[in-house]
């Protein structure tokens, strides 16, 4: 029975220069039958996260763990196989092979494990026609559309009935008519022998899912104001950390450190009495994008956005914002 076990797990990658870390020290158990949701605002690490799971990113900290498998020790042939036999993915991009038709897609991964041509058609055939596309079965992608692409991408994904089946923004081409059979499908793929992460901004999804796991910042609207005293050098927070609230710089210097991809640092701005950072974190669910340390003693204000926004209105601009960590 499988079992899907993350421990200390930390993903990053390089953008423009830059380490970006979405996903930074996570813990999760999913056990096995589950229909797990990953929800969070955009740039919280769902997608990242998913491709991990199908070894198509490597983690910089923590372990993947599927039953027995140790996903993240993984190499060559054993990766290979991994992804063909024990991991199925829905791609929000469908990636069909433009060639071949719907059965034919949806077969390719049964051909792939031996499966005969015939046994491989007939249960693609099967697969179609369940998700009601079984008057398309001879289509190619570029006669379908983008709701149909999707249905034979999740089709394909569940042909060899993997252990573990992974689906980014499984819904995002479906309209109304076409979601209630898709979100059939994945509740009746969870089933004993199997897990389902999904990964979505979809709330359909929320009532048939077993637990839904936040990726995103948690926003604490009603948290109080506080006063913070930092010795020079002192770290505030680190880049890739969720934040609830940001910062206005009463007095002394912060500055805004970001990892360069060579393993060396920038200070990217500097923040000064009167100015302030740190909001893009709580607003929109965002990892902080930098580092901020104080350059020397330093007193900072913690405040919500909406505090924030008060004092900026009551005071005038403070000399505006020094960064959007």
């Amino acid at each position: 029975m499988p079992a899907l076990v993350l421990t200390d797990l930390t993903l990053e990658y390089a953008r423009s220069g830059y380490v970006v870390r979405p996903i930074d020290g996570l813990d999760l158990e999913v056990g096995d039958g589950e229909l797990v949701l990953l929800v969070g605002a955009s740039g919280c690490g769902k997608t990242t996260l998913l491709s991990a799971l199908a070894t198509l990113l490597t983690p910089a900290r923590g372990t993947i763990a599927l039953d027995d498998i140790d996903v993240t020790a993984l190499d060559g042939k054993r990766r290979d196989e991994y992804r063909r036999r024990d991991v199925g993915i829905v791609f929000q991009a469908f990636n069909l092979l433009p060639a071949l038709s719907a059965v034919d897609n949806v077969a390719m991964p049964m051909w792939n494990d031996g499966v005969s041509a015939r046994t491989a058609r007939a249960r693609a055939r099967e697969l179609l026609t369940e998700l009601g596309l079984g008057d398309r079965l001879g289509h190619k992608p570029a006669s379908l559309s983008g709701g149909q692409q999707q249905r034979v991408a999740i089709a394909r994904a569940i042909a060899l009935e993997p252990p573990l089946l992974l689906a980014d923004e499984p819904t995002a081409h479906l309209d109304a008519s076409q979601v209630d059979a898709v979100l059939r499908l994945f509740r009746q793929t969870a089933v004993p022998g199997r897990i389902v992460v999904v990964a979505t901004h979809d709330e359909r999804l929320i009532p048939i899912a077993d637990r839904v796991v936040e990726l995103s910042a948690p926003r604490l609207t009603e948290r109080r104001t506080e006063r913070v005293e930092l010795a020079p050098g002192e770290v505030l927070f680190y880049e890739g950390e969720p934040g609830d609230v940001a910062y206005v710089v009463e007095s002394g210097r912060v500055e805004l450190i970001r990892r360069l991809f060579d393993g060396g640092e920038e200070v990217a701005l500097e923040a000064g009495p009167g100015t302030w950072f740190g909001e893009l974190a709580p607003l929109f669910g965002l990892p902080r994008s930098a580092t901020a340390r104080a350059a020397t003693a330093t007193v900072v204000t913690s405040c919500t956005p909406q505090d924030l926004r008060k004092r900026v209105k009551a005071q005038g601009s403070p000399g505006g914002p020094a960064e959007s960590s």
